[in-house]
Protein backbone atom coordinates (compact mmCIF):
# COMPACT_ATOMS: atom_id res chain seq x y z
CA UNK A 1 0.00 0.00 0.00
CA UNK A 2 1.12 3.49 -0.57
CA UNK A 3 0.96 6.59 2.31
CA UNK A 4 1.52 9.74 2.72
CA UNK A 5 2.40 11.11 5.99
CA UNK A 6 2.89 14.92 7.15
CA UNK A 7 5.20 15.72 9.84
CA UNK A 8 8.40 13.74 10.05
CA UNK A 9 9.05 14.74 13.90
CA UNK A 10 8.16 11.41 16.28
CA UNK A 11 5.28 10.27 15.51
CA UNK A 12 5.35 10.75 12.33
CA UNK A 13 9.17 9.04 11.58
CA UNK A 14 8.42 6.28 13.77
CA UNK A 15 4.68 5.89 12.04
CA UNK A 16 6.64 5.48 8.55
CA UNK A 17 8.97 3.43 9.70
CA UNK A 18 6.99 0.36 11.04
CA UNK A 19 4.52 0.76 7.39
CA UNK A 20 7.94 0.33 5.99
CA UNK A 21 9.36 -2.45 7.37
CA UNK A 22 6.09 -4.15 6.55
CA UNK A 23 6.26 -3.10 2.72
CA UNK A 24 4.56 -0.82 2.09
CA UNK A 25 5.57 3.06 0.14
CA UNK A 26 5.47 5.74 2.69
CA UNK A 27 6.42 9.43 1.42
CA UNK A 28 6.67 12.02 4.42
CA UNK A 29 6.10 15.68 4.14
CA UNK A 30 7.84 17.91 6.32
CA UNK A 31 8.54 21.67 6.77
CA UNK A 32 11.28 21.44 9.02
CA UNK A 33 14.91 21.11 7.21
CA UNK A 34 16.40 19.12 10.21
CA UNK A 35 13.97 16.66 10.33
CA UNK A 36 14.09 16.34 6.65
CA UNK A 37 17.69 15.43 6.67
CA UNK A 38 17.12 12.84 9.23
CA UNK A 39 14.17 11.20 7.24
CA UNK A 40 16.44 11.05 4.36
CA UNK A 41 19.42 10.18 5.62
CA UNK A 42 16.89 7.06 6.88
CA UNK A 43 16.28 6.38 3.28
CA UNK A 44 12.55 7.55 2.97
CA UNK A 45 11.42 9.88 -0.16
CA UNK A 46 10.62 13.34 1.61
CA UNK A 47 8.75 16.58 0.21
CA UNK A 48 10.11 19.65 1.92
CA UNK A 49 7.39 22.29 2.88
CA UNK A 50 4.08 23.17 4.22
CA UNK A 51 1.63 20.11 4.77
CA UNK A 52 -1.58 21.77 4.48
CA UNK A 53 -0.46 22.89 0.79
CA UNK A 54 -2.47 20.72 -2.04
CA UNK A 55 0.64 21.06 -4.53
CA UNK A 56 2.90 19.68 -1.93
CA UNK A 57 0.37 17.09 -1.10
CA UNK A 58 0.03 16.21 -4.99
CA UNK A 59 3.66 15.93 -5.68
CA UNK A 60 4.12 13.84 -2.61
CA UNK A 61 1.85 11.63 -4.38
CA UNK A 62 -1.76 11.61 -2.60
CA UNK A 63 -3.61 10.59 -5.71
CA UNK A 64 -2.25 7.24 -5.63
CA UNK A 65 -2.28 7.11 -1.72
CA UNK A 66 -4.61 4.47 -0.06
CA UNK A 67 -4.29 6.34 3.19
CA UNK A 68 -3.23 9.55 4.72
CA UNK A 69 -1.45 10.05 7.84
CA UNK A 70 -1.46 14.30 9.43
CA UNK A 71 0.52 13.91 12.13
CA UNK A 72 2.56 16.67 12.95
CA UNK A 73 2.09 18.90 16.50
CA UNK A 74 -0.14 21.57 14.79
CA UNK A 75 -3.96 20.76 14.87
CA UNK A 76 -4.86 23.09 11.83
CA UNK A 77 -2.33 21.68 9.63
CA UNK A 78 -3.48 18.27 9.67
CA UNK A 79 -7.56 19.41 9.63
CA UNK A 80 -6.42 21.17 7.02
CA UNK A 81 -4.29 18.75 5.29
CA UNK A 82 -7.36 15.52 6.07
CA UNK A 83 -9.88 17.50 4.16
CA UNK A 84 -7.58 17.64 1.12
CA UNK A 85 -6.98 14.05 1.52
CA UNK A 86 -10.14 13.41 1.42
CA UNK A 87 -11.03 15.18 -1.78
CA UNK A 88 -8.46 12.80 -3.11
CA UNK A 89 -10.13 9.67 -2.07
CA UNK A 90 -7.89 8.42 0.88
CA UNK A 91 -8.61 7.43 4.31
CA UNK A 92 -7.49 9.98 6.45
CA UNK A 93 -6.04 10.06 10.03
CA UNK A 94 -5.53 13.14 11.94
CA UNK A 95 -3.31 13.85 15.40
CA UNK A 96 -4.68 15.53 17.90
CA UNK A 97 -2.06 16.90 20.47
CA UNK A 98 -4.40 19.05 22.87
CA UNK A 99 -5.32 18.45 26.25
CA UNK A 100 -7.60 15.66 25.51
CA UNK A 101 -11.68 17.37 25.41
CA UNK A 102 -14.45 15.24 24.37
CA UNK A 103 -15.49 18.61 22.36
CA UNK A 104 -12.56 18.42 20.17
CA UNK A 105 -12.72 14.99 19.35
CA UNK A 106 -16.44 14.75 18.54
CA UNK A 107 -15.56 18.56 16.64
CA UNK A 108 -13.46 16.29 14.13
CA UNK A 109 -14.18 12.95 14.34
CA UNK A 110 -16.98 12.98 11.97
CA UNK A 111 -14.77 14.60 9.23
CA UNK A 112 -12.16 11.94 9.29
CA UNK A 113 -11.22 8.79 9.14
CA UNK A 114 -9.70 8.30 12.95
CA UNK A 115 -8.06 10.30 15.41
CA UNK A 116 -5.09 8.95 16.96
CA UNK A 117 -3.75 10.97 20.36
CA UNK A 118 0.08 9.88 20.59
CA UNK A 119 0.57 11.70 24.07
CA UNK A 120 -2.42 9.88 25.71
CA UNK A 121 -1.28 6.70 24.73
CA UNK A 122 2.26 7.32 25.81
CA UNK A 123 0.83 8.33 29.10
CA UNK A 124 -1.66 4.63 29.21
CA UNK A 125 2.12 2.66 29.16
CA UNK A 126 3.59 4.89 31.42
CA UNK A 127 0.44 4.53 34.08
CA UNK A 128 0.53 0.37 33.43
CA UNK A 129 4.74 0.15 33.94
CA UNK A 130 3.40 2.39 37.37
CA UNK A 131 0.84 0.38 38.61
CA UNK A 132 2.58 -2.87 38.16
CA UNK A 133 1.42 -6.30 37.04
CA UNK A 134 -2.48 -6.52 38.45
CA UNK A 135 -4.24 -4.16 36.14
CA UNK A 136 -3.19 -2.80 32.32
CA UNK A 137 -4.99 -0.01 30.81
CA UNK A 138 -5.44 -0.66 26.89
CA UNK A 139 -7.37 1.83 25.39
CA UNK A 140 -9.31 5.43 26.31
CA UNK A 141 -12.80 4.41 24.29
CA UNK A 142 -14.14 8.52 25.25
CA UNK A 143 -12.65 10.64 27.87
CA UNK A 144 -14.86 8.69 30.72
CA UNK A 145 -14.53 5.36 29.52
CA UNK A 146 -11.62 2.91 29.52
CA UNK A 147 -10.83 -0.63 28.37
CA UNK A 148 -8.66 -2.51 31.06
CA UNK A 149 -7.12 -5.84 31.69
CA UNK A 150 -7.43 -7.30 35.26
CA UNK A 151 -5.60 -10.30 36.49
CA UNK A 152 -7.37 -12.57 39.30
CA UNK A 153 -5.57 -12.72 42.69
CA UNK A 154 -6.19 -14.31 45.62
CA UNK A 155 -8.03 -11.72 47.35
CA UNK A 156 -10.14 -11.15 44.59
CA UNK A 157 -13.84 -11.79 45.86
CA UNK A 158 -15.27 -13.45 42.32
CA UNK A 159 -12.16 -15.95 42.86
CA UNK A 160 -13.95 -19.27 42.00
CA UNK A 161 -17.12 -17.43 40.34
CA UNK A 162 -17.90 -18.50 36.71
CA UNK A 163 -18.39 -15.85 34.35
CA UNK A 164 -22.00 -16.09 34.05
CA UNK A 165 -21.92 -15.45 37.95
CA UNK A 166 -19.44 -12.69 37.68
CA UNK A 167 -22.32 -9.70 38.62
CA UNK A 168 -19.88 -6.37 37.35
CA UNK A 169 -21.83 -3.01 37.77
CA UNK A 170 -24.03 -1.40 35.62
CA UNK A 171 -21.95 0.38 33.80
CA UNK A 172 -19.15 -2.37 32.84
CA UNK A 173 -19.10 -5.55 30.45
CA UNK A 174 -16.21 -8.33 30.12
CA UNK A 175 -15.17 -8.03 26.66
CA UNK A 176 -12.48 -11.42 26.82
CA UNK A 177 -11.27 -14.01 29.00
CA UNK A 178 -8.20 -15.79 29.13
CA UNK A 179 -6.87 -18.46 31.57
CA UNK A 180 -3.43 -18.15 33.30
CA UNK A 181 -0.61 -17.68 30.27
CA UNK A 182 -3.40 -18.59 28.04
CA UNK A 183 -4.59 -16.49 25.14
CA UNK A 184 -7.39 -13.83 25.51
CA UNK A 185 -10.90 -15.13 23.76
CA UNK A 186 -13.99 -14.01 23.81
CA UNK A 187 -15.66 -15.19 27.40
CA UNK A 188 -16.75 -18.76 27.86
CA UNK A 189 -20.08 -18.46 30.42
CA UNK A 190 -18.76 -21.94 32.27
CA UNK A 191 -15.23 -20.72 32.80
CA UNK A 192 -14.03 -20.33 36.32
CA UNK A 193 -12.32 -17.41 37.62
CA UNK A 194 -9.04 -18.05 39.23
CA UNK A 195 -5.72 -16.59 40.04
CA UNK A 196 -3.39 -15.53 37.34
CA UNK A 197 -6.92 -15.74 34.54
CA UNK A 198 -7.27 -12.11 32.56
CA UNK A 199 -10.39 -10.53 32.53
CA UNK A 200 -10.42 -7.68 30.25
CA UNK A 201 -13.18 -5.09 30.71
CA UNK A 202 -14.96 -2.29 29.80
CA UNK A 203 -16.15 0.23 32.26
CA UNK A 204 -16.97 3.88 32.82
CA UNK A 205 -14.35 5.72 34.86
CA UNK A 206 -17.11 6.08 37.46
CA UNK A 207 -17.48 2.48 38.25
CA UNK A 208 -13.99 1.68 37.98
CA UNK A 209 -12.64 0.90 41.52
CA UNK A 210 -15.87 -1.29 41.72
CA UNK A 211 -14.77 -3.53 39.09
CA UNK A 212 -11.00 -3.55 40.56
CA UNK A 213 -12.65 -4.82 44.10
CA UNK A 214 -14.02 -7.61 42.63
CA UNK A 215 -11.45 -8.66 40.15
CA UNK A 216 -8.14 -7.62 41.86
CA UNK A 217 -9.13 -7.67 45.35
CA UNK A 218 -8.25 -4.18 46.15
CA UNK A 219 -9.98 -2.82 49.98
CA UNK A 220 -12.20 0.40 48.86
CA UNK A 221 -9.65 3.01 49.56
CA UNK A 222 -6.79 1.46 47.15
CA UNK A 223 -9.20 0.53 44.98
CA UNK A 224 -11.01 4.52 44.56
CA UNK A 225 -7.44 5.99 44.60
CA UNK A 226 -6.47 4.11 41.69
CA UNK A 227 -8.90 4.52 39.88
CA UNK A 228 -8.59 8.08 40.20
CA UNK A 229 -5.33 8.20 39.39
CA UNK A 230 -5.98 6.08 35.76
CA UNK A 231 -8.37 8.99 35.25
CA UNK A 232 -6.32 11.83 35.68
CA UNK A 233 -2.50 10.45 34.97
CA UNK A 234 -3.00 10.47 31.50
CA UNK A 235 -4.26 14.29 30.94
CA UNK A 236 -1.39 15.33 33.73
CA UNK A 237 1.26 13.46 32.10
CA UNK A 238 0.26 14.64 28.13
CA UNK A 239 -0.03 17.97 29.46
CA UNK A 240 3.08 17.78 30.76
CA UNK A 241 4.77 16.46 27.62
CA UNK A 242 2.73 19.23 25.55
CA UNK A 243 4.72 21.49 27.35
CA UNK A 244 7.55 19.93 27.51
CA UNK A 245 7.89 19.15 23.45
CA UNK A 246 6.21 22.98 22.59
CA UNK A 247 7.37 23.22 19.16
CA UNK A 248 8.36 19.60 18.38
CA UNK A 249 6.46 17.69 15.84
Amino acid sequence: MRFVIIGAGRVGLRTARVLREEGHDVTLVERDEPKCRRARNEGFSVIEGDGSREDLLEEAGIAEANAFGALTGDLNVNFTACMIAKHYGCRTVMRIDEAYREGIYRKYAAEVDEIIYPERLGAIGAKNALLGGTIRAIADIAQHLQVVELTITDDAPVNGYTITELELPADSRVLAFGKREGELALPDDDESLEVGDRVVVLADFDVLSDVRQLLVGESTHEAATNAALEADADTETADKTDQSNEGVN
